[in-house]
């Protein structure tokens, strides 16, 4: 039996080189401030080895998924259907109407109910949509999950 322990984390920081390890772009310089509401880790072992984790935030007053990222050797056993949960959840508690969130794996996310969003509708806030690899080398989607 795999013995997983999911736990609230207040160390974003150790989070960022775990993302940038499972092929997460992440930029330190974010170009629209960045409110943490909270973040998410998996841990396996004795050792506390981190195997997932997930960042929900807030910008321009909207919440955002500004990471999720499961360990390629554990992806099959739902821990980011998990995380996602949780992060609905708590999106929920605190009134939220929607969660954005940019894809490099849209198809789990369309499973979960996230739809893809133009980009011309999307905000602004997403640093990807001004990378001059978008849509050349990198092709993320803008999604969103509306709960109405």
């Amino acid at each position: 039996m795999i013995n997983f322990r999911m736990s609230e984390t207040k160390d974003y920081e150790k989070l960022v080189p775990f993302f940038i390890e499972n092929e997460l772009e992440f930029s330190e310089e974010e170009p629209v401030p960045t409110d943490l509401v909270k973040c998410w880790q998996v841990t396996h072992g004795e050792d506390g080895h981190l195997i997932a984790a997930l960042v929900l935030a807030k910008r321009e007053g909207e919440f955002i998924i500004d990471g999720i990222a499961v360990e390629k050797l554990y992806r099959k056993l739902k821990i980011g259907k998990i995380l996602l949960d949780k992060a609905i959840e708590e999106t929920l508690s605190r009134g939220g109407t929607s969660i954005y969130l940019v894809a490099r794996a849209p198809e789990f996310f369309r499973k979960n109910g996230f739809q893809t969003v133009a980009r011309e509708d999307a905000p602004n806030f997403f640093e990807c949509l001004t990378c001059p690899q978008y849509g050349k080398n990198c092709h993320p989607e803008v999604m969103k999950l509306d709960f109405q």
